[in-house]
């Protein structure tokens, strides 16, 4: 049985509870990578939503556009819907699913959250097994597949913890006008927390952030200390130059 049937036999197996598990569940696969068994699936993801009744009718209605949206691509190949997925949540940082590219980016901060979340995890008796090669343990998926096992408050406080996270990339995906917006917002609903959509800046994307300076590009400031500020210039005579010197 494949990871998804599993994640759908648990969906609907898991009692409707205060922590809206069922919900939450769902909402992580809708934010899943849209290959052609996740869109297969689309109609039961919005059942259960429906069911567990924790989201008010407008957000539901938005969630639907989702996935008609989705469903959409299913007669075909799916190839749009995929290569826009990707182009959302791959091509920069304000749409990442990874939270802790949200605040810690490529800093060496971001491995120390990584240790500690994973720890979150094992403290709760879950395992990751990067062998399987499965994405990072911040991935927002998995992160909410996390919560969906935790009691009410649990849950609650859990996810208030990265609620900022989840408005940026609300605003982020309204600011391109995506109907995945609905995603994060439904789980600030369900937890509780204030839907509150913050300035996005102009966002690079991640492939401009690790690419080389043109070469024989006079004297770029790309990818140093102080990128478009004057650097100085040190020129050091070499010691070999020096005794060369002395000895003429």
């Amino acid at each position: 049985m494949s990871s998804l049937l599993n994640h759908l036999k648990n969906l609907h197996s898991a009692p409707a509870s205060p922590t809206a598990a069922r919900s939450l569940r769902a909402l992580s696969r809708l934010l899943a990578y849209p290959d052609a068994e996740v869109r297969a699936h689309l109609g039961e993801l919005l059942g259960a939503l429906r069911d567990e009744q924790g989201l008010g009718e407008s957000r539901l209605t938005g969630l639907a556009r989702l996935v008609s949206q989705l469903q959409g691509m299913q007669g075909g190949d799916g190839f749009d819907v995929e290569s826009d997925y990707v182009e959302l949540f791959d091509r920069g940082r304000a749409t990442s699913l990874h939270l802790f590219e949200h605040v810690h980016g490529d800093s060496r901060d971001r491995g120390q959250a990584m240790v500690d979340l994973v720890q979150t995890y094992e403290q709760a008796g879950l395992r990751l097994n990067p062998a399987n090669g499965g994405e990072l343990p911040d991935h927002l998926p998995l992160v909410l597949e996390f919560a969906s096992t935790l009691q009410a408050d649990a849950a609650r406080d859990f996810t208030g913890e990265f609620a900022h996270i989840l408005n940026a990339l609300y605003a982020a995906l309204l600011k391109r006008r995506s109907l995945y917006a609905h995603v994060p917002a439904a789980v600030l609903e369900l937890m509780g927390q204030a839907i509150e959509p913050t300035e996005v800046p102009e966002d690079e994307a991640l492939d401009d952030t690790w690419a080389e300076p043109p070469a024989f590009d006079g004297c770029s400031s790309r990818g140093q200390q102080r990128p478009g500020q004057p650097q100085p210039i040190h020129i050091v005579r070499s010691q070999g130059g020096a005794q060369a010197q002395r000895g003429a």
